[in-house]
C-alpha cells in the first residue's frame, strides 16, 4: 500500500471517529455505549499510531 493511499484510509478513519462521538451523545444507547467508547478508543490508538510513524502527513 502506498503511502497516498494510506493517507486517505486514514481521513476516513478520522470521519467514522466523528459519528461515533455523534452517537456517544444519544441518550438511549445503553449497553452499546461500552462498544462505542471501546472503538473511540482504539481509533484513537490508531491514529496516534499514524501520527508517529508518519509526522508530516498526519497534520
Amino acid at each position: 500500500m502506498d503511502t497516498q493511499t494510506l493517507i486517505e484510509r486514514v481521513a476516513l478513519v478520522k470521519t467514522k471517529r466523528e459519528q461515533l462521538l455523534t452517537l456517544l451523545e444519544q441518550p438511549n444507547l445503553g449497553s452499546l455505549r461500552i462498544d462505542v467508547n471501546q472503538a473511540l478508543e482504539e481509533m484513537d490508538d490508531l491514529l496516534d499510531e499514524f501520527k508517529r510513524t508518519f509526522p508530516k502527513e498526519a497534520n
